[in-house]
């Protein structure tokens, strides 16, 4: 079923579930939407979205956190559900449904199945999972942390069922690579295989292998040079073909059947500097074997140039470094219809020299970096368009990058849930090479809509974010009409519109407009300025702003005008002096859920590998345990400035391993770390797992304090203080 696109991002936003779309509603508190913003935003997709944490369920919710690193922040809208032996989580199918892929999580090191019911019968065929393409490390891109914690598994049911069967993922005795943490599901009705086309060459009347035991690389290439003198095509039936060397597809088209049914394993398929053109790829997948990021590895299925004219169209990629990184002559090409999954680093780079590419209705989730980027390296990218593509879940850095280029355009995109070191979109010179190509000509970006989008940067002072749209003069100021036009920001964690030079040097951001769209809701303000130059804002409407609606401190020194010009509304005050704003209570981001999530704790001590961190995880699955008998023990958590506290919410793991126990817990407070005050007395704190093994404690009265002490002086279940989830919360 194909969702339209403005249900889509109604879903997205409104707060409430849409019928017969599927797709859950974010976690928000947006006004409500005004008709004229349900204009056509991402991509047209043939499946539907339904998240766990709104199926039925009997597992262990985690988040909404934004914690760089955990399993709940790098879920799309922020939560997941974890399983273990015997729990499940069942969805209704949204529509006619005979296929699914399963975004999830396991343990490193760990693979193994997961079992699959439909109307309450087993399925003979599981869904086979594996750690061996998530937690990546990237240690030489500052600040990352291990990421790209989830991976996706697909799925073809034998049957097809309408809306409303039952479909159950459930952790069996045979299920061992557990715990489980599933994300969410795209249900989908595929289409039967294709035939092959009249006049085409197959591959296997070449030789290829669709067992996949034997190497068909050169099968390929010989059916592709049979069919190009005239210009033909050759044909990929349904099968999996494994191709271990690369090929050159210059002026023929090759079609598979089907992306759910036409596979080539290959992690590295086309390499060619400058391609002859006219290559048309439709109706395949590509699924590699790429585990880790090597940047000095070509492990991605284009890796240059198809050449000018050539299509790319109705893929699936999966398990690569990147799908497309575009170099050399690519004018005119077309990259629409596909679906990028679970890379290690871009998605598309159009690596300059780009002419008239054309990127259109992709759906990209879970990259390892810039899920669609320009960057303008050699010669500029010019009068390129990515347009109506859905993106989910970069791991590190922006949905969409435009570093550099000429006359560029983003346009009704929906970009959501980016998690790390980057933005929903970012217009920026930085160039990370030489030559370099700036911005130049006019840069249009128009009619995207951003849901939750936005990161921490711990490589800037004082733990600076990204915005969810950031104008960045990083190496070179930027003097290019930039004019944002109609764009809508969901839900930012932080700031709606950031102007700086993320190089510190002060280079400024002028010549910027912004002109029309909504910001509904920002944890911090609607325009962060934090560099020299100027940008008119127009006819924004701002509501849910968390502390101001403008911080203005121009680094090192120097000044930014922001010139505000009519039917602006909302964001009318300016934070006072320059320290840095944390997210307040306008917002309905973390402020107003978890304060502790992700935030710096410490204890008095701990024992093997169940430290003081493993409370602020989102995982309720891991656990601090103090040394043993010994006490007093204590746990502390610092929020980062002074909060609003009320009601602290203690977990232990929810397995029923864990017996019903009683600690008592005293909690304390500071402004400073060092000065503590009693918030509640010491008293025993019931953990029973007959109750999900969580014990609230709500304090007389809100108290405004920094540093949440919990001190342990006893444990009928164990001799040492034990917490899996330490929340705390301001109501």
């Amino acid at each position: 079923m194909t969702i339209p696109r403005s249900a889509a991002i109604l879903a997205l936003v409104s707060g409430t579930a849409l019928a017969g779309t599927g797709l859950s509603a974010a976690a928000v508190h947006s006004p409500a939407l005004r008709s004229t913003t349900l204009q056509a935003v991402g991509a047209s997709l043939p499946f539907t979205i339904l998240e766990a944490e709104n199926a039925a369920t009997n597992g262990s919710k985690l988040g909404p956190s934004y914690a760089q690193g955990t399993l709940p922040a790098e879920a799309s809208n922020r939560q997941a559900v974890t399983l273990t032996s015997g729990q499940y989580v069942e969805f209704n199918a949204p529509g006619t449904t005979n296929a699914i892929n399963v975004a999830y999580s396991v343990p490193d090191g760990r693979s193994g199945t997961l079992s699959v019911y439909v109307n309450g019968q087993k399925l003979s065929q599981s869904l086979a999972v594996t750690s061996k393409y998530s937690f990546v490390d990237t240690a030489w891109i500052a600040g990352s942390r291990t990421h790209k914690l989830y991976d996706h598994a697909r799925l073809q049911l034998g049957q097809t069922v309408g809306a409303g069967a039952k479909i159950r993922l459930q952790v069996d005795g045979e299920n061992t690579a557990g715990p489980y943490t599933i994300d969410d599901g795209e249900f989908e009705n595929v289409a039967g295989a294709a035939g092959q086309p009249g006049g085409s060459i197959s591959i296997t009347d070449r030789g290829a292998d669709p067992t996949g035991s034997n190497d068909s690389t050169g099968a390929i290439q010989s059916a592709i040079d049979s069919a190009r003198g005239s210009g033909g095509t050759v044909w990929i039936p349904a099968g999996r073909f494994r191709v271990g060397g690369t090929i050159n597809p210059d002026g023929v088209t090759l079609r598979g059947a089907g992306r759910w049914y036409s596979t080539l394993l290959s992690s590295h398929l086309i390499d060619r500097p400058n391609g002859g053109g006219n290559v048309k790829l439709y109706d395949f997948a590509v699924i590699g074997e790429v585990t880790e990021r090597h940047d000095e590895s070509p492990d991605n299925f284009v890796n240059g140039s198809l050449g000018p004219n050539s299509v790319v169209s109705g893929l699936w990629l999966q398990h690569l470094k990147v799908g497309l990184w575009l170099t050399g002559n690519n004018d005119n090409l077309v990259v629409e219809n596909n679906r990028f999954y679970d890379l290690t680093a871009d998605g598309l780079n159009l690596n300059g020299t780009a002419y008239n590419v054309q990127v259109r209705n992709n759906f990209l989730r879970n990259t390892g970096d810039d899920a669609l980027a320009m960057w303008s390296l050699h010669a500029a990218d010019r009068s390129s368009t990515f347009a109506n593509n859905t993106i989910v879940q970069p791991t590190l850095a922006n949905g969409i990058a435009i570093y550099g280029g000429t006359d560029l355009t983003v346009r009704d995109n929906l970009v959501s849930d980016t998690n790390a070191l980057g933005g929903g979109i970012a217009i920026s010179n930085q160039s990370f090479g030489s030559p370099f190509y700036p911005l130049a000509g006019t840069i249009t970006v128009s009619g995207n809509t951003l849901v939750r989008t936005g990161a921490m940067n711990p490589n800037w002072g004082q733990n600076h974010p990204h915005g969810a749209i950031r104008v960045d003069a990083y190496d070179t100021a930027i003097n290019a009409a930039v004019r944002f036009t109609n764009n809508r920001v969901v839900a930012s964690p932080w700031s709606a519109y950031q102007f700086v030079d993320g190089g510190g040097a002060g280079r400024a951001v002028q010549n910027v407009t912004v002109d029309g769209g909504s910001i509904e809701g920002a944890g911090t303000v609607a325009f962060q300025a934090e560099t020299t130059g100027s940008a008119s804002v127009s006819n924004v409407s701002a509501s849910g702003i968390g502390r101001a609606g403008v911080y203005n401190c121009a680094y090192p020194s120097g000044s930014f005008a922001l010139n505000r010009g009519s039917g602006n509304s909302g964001w009318d005050s300016t934070w006072s002096g320059c320290n840095w704003v944390e997210p307040g209570g306008g917002s309905t981001t973390p402020p107003t859920g978890n304060l502790a999530a992700g935030r710096p704790v410490t204890a008095t001590s701990s024992v093997q590998s169940y430290v003081a961190s493993n409370t602020v995880d989102g995982n309720a699955n891991s656990y601090w345990e103090s040394a043993n008998n010994s006490w007093p023990q204590s746990l502390t958590v610092d929020l980062g400035s002074s909060q609003s506290v009320k009601r602290l919410v203690l977990k232990l793991p929810p397995s029923t391993a864990w017996g019903t126990r009683t600690q008592t817990i005293a909690v304390l407070g500071s402004v400073d770390g060092s000065s503590y005050s009693q918030l509640a007395g010491a008293a025993g704190r019931t953990f029973d797992p007959g109750s999900g093994n969580t014990a609230t404690i709500t304090l007389p009265s809100a108290v405004n304090t920094r540093y949440v002490r919990l001190t342990f002086t006893a444990n009928t279940g164990w001799p040492a203080g034990q917490l899996s989830e330490y929340e705390v919360y301001a109501n």
